[in-house]
């Protein structure tokens, strides 16, 4: 069996940027994501289908359908050993409590949060019989802090962060480490589309919200996804064995404040 990582949501952003990261470094990549993206200029699935090392493919999942994700990993643990699991799809929404429909919670629940449940549940039994498992979550600054207009996203994210803790600790005696990553502002096309839909109610300029965007940052700009891909490598390594239950500031200084 061929050691291998799995990444919910790989075919854009942050997730794209570590699916590139993982390829770099060697790893058998499978990229469980509703569209395919791209891979080094070329189609994803194109690119499985003739790439000889076969070192990346995309499986087309619905990470929101908790018996989806289950398949799709239980059929690659069947073949290759699961090493490092990241947990990165998700998707935003931007409504206090009083405006966010149950329609919109659930469908936010079931993305962020039932998607990373079921994918870390159906990898466990192969990290668990190899005796070492890498998995991280990928949540947010807002698993640290309350931000305005953002209830049923910061809920999502604070359940990430609860989740690594936990299965830290009910897995340590595995060999498997459990963290979340919790980035601030980083220029994705998820934070293009807030920003243009915030634009968009308010008739700002989304170039001059950007600006400002990146002047809330104490290092003066906003985030880079590689810079996330960068932190989400270290702490796959074996030698990141110490580092268990915690979760991992990325936000160019912002929640120090």
């Amino acid at each position: 069996m061929t050691t291998s990582m799995v990444i919910t949501g790989g075919s854009s952003g942050i997730g794209a940027a570590i699916v590139q990261k993982f390829l770099a470094l060697g790893y058998r990549v499978f990229n469980l994501d509703i569209v395919a993206g791209t891979v080094h200029n070329c189609d994803a699935s194109v690119q499985v289908e003739n790439d000889a090392s076969r070192q990346y493919h995309h499986v087309q999942c619905d990470v929101s359908n908790y018996a989806a994700v289950k398949s799709a990993i239980e059929s690659i643990s069947s073949e290759h050993e699961i090493e490092v699991l990241v947990c990165n799809a998700g998707k935003h929404l931007s409504a206090t409590i009083e405006n966010t429909s149950e329609e919109e919670l659930l469908a936010l629940f079931n993305l962020n949060v039932k998607g990373a449940v079921s994918a870390i549940q159906s990898s466990l039994p192969s990290m668990k019989s190899n005796n070492f498992g890498r998995i991280i979550l990928v949540a947010s600054d807002q698993a640290i802090v309350g931000k305005t207009n953002s209830f049923a996203y910061n809920l999502t994210k604070h359940a990430l962060a609860s989740i690594a803790k936990t299965t830290a600790l009910d897995y340590a005696d595995y060999g498997i480490t459990a963290n979340a990553v919790c980035p601030g502002t980083i220029d994705t096309p998820l934070y293009r589309r807030a920003i243009q839909n915030y634009c968009d109610r308010s008739g700002r300029d989304v170039e001059e919200v950007h600006i400002e965007e990146a002047q809330l940052q104490p290092v003066g700009r906003v985030g880079l996804s590689e810079e996330v891909a960068e932190y989400v490598s270290f702490l796959a390594k074996k030698s990141s064995g110490f580092i268990t239950g915690s979760l991992q500031i990325i936000d160019g200084g912002y929640t120090a404040r």
